[in-house]
């Protein structure tokens, strides 16, 4: 595992309480050759603790700004989010939060799950799914597959009025949720495989319903594949990324008009 060689060797209160020396020294520094203040100021005159509060907020920038630089570095060589946020005492999707993008549109993405393999070629991916915890779940998950260009609408409607604008890319994979606003999953599917020009799109549904009647109308109504969210994140992530290993791996599509 990338930094396995790089260990703290203090405890995580010692080191804060290392780091908050470190911030009030450089701060103070920062004071006597920046700040114009009188050196014993009025105990009620707030300018001077305003002053610092200014200065900490640009150090809060910086710091930001090197954590960014940081974490870019520690993805281009191999660090997943998970390493990233314990790193900084985050959760995955914290540190997803905060530093987004840095496994998409790049040849030299790692991957989290390294000996998972990548289709020959890049795909694009229509995202139907209105939970935004789960659509960036889903979304980083086929971002490691490979997925190039990522739509995400939160509705049928949406999603018809996507495919149908003019321009708009034809995705390799739709992949729908059932439970939505305006039109849900069920119609939307319905309305996808009886349109001539959209019905050989392959169709994953993801979805937390296992009720045997959502299942039997996904597949009667020519859904390629059913997949029910695992509530455990590492079982929903191998899912996500599992489901297009026939459609996108082997299956025949149609060329791009």
């Amino acid at each position: 595992m990338p930094g396995k060689n790089f260990v703290l060797r203090t405890s995580p209160q010692e080191t804060a309480e290392a780091a908050d020396a470190a911030v009030a020294g450089l701060v103070r520094r920062l004071a006597l050759r920046l700040l114009e203040a009188p050196e014993h100021p009025a105990s009620d005159d707030p300018g001077r603790a305003l002053a610092l509060l200014h200065l900490l907020d640009h150090v809060r920038q910086a710091t930001e700004r090197l954590q960014g630089e940081a974490a870019g570095a520690a993805a281009r060589a191999g660090a997943g989010y998970p390493q990233l946020g314990a790193a900084c005492g985050m959760t995955r999707q914290g540190a997803r939060r905060r530093w987004p993008g840095l496994f998409n549109h790049s040849h030299e993405a790692p991957t989290e799950h390294p000996m998972m393999t990548t289709p020959a070629r890049p795909f694009d991916v229509l995202l139907v799914e209105d939970d935004m915890a789960d659509a960036m779940l889903i979304e980083e998950a086929l971002s490691e597959r490979g997925a190039r260009n990522l739509v995400q609408v939160t509705d049928g409607l949406a999603a018809l009025e996507h495919l149908r604008a003019p321009g708009s890319v034809r995705p390799d994979l739709i992949v729908l949720d059932l439970n939505m606003p305006r039109m849900n999953g069920r119609e939307l599917l319905r309305v996808l495989k009886t349109d001539e020009d959209l019905q050989t799109i392959p169709v994953v549904v993801l979805t937390t319903s296992s009720a045997p009647d959502d299942v039997a109308g996904a597949y009667s109504s020519h859904a390629n594949a059913y997949v029910t969210k695992p509530v455990n994140l590492a079982d929903f992530e191998q899912a996500v990324q599992s489901i297009d290993a026939f459609y996108l791996d082997t299956a025949t599509r149609p060329p791009r008009t």
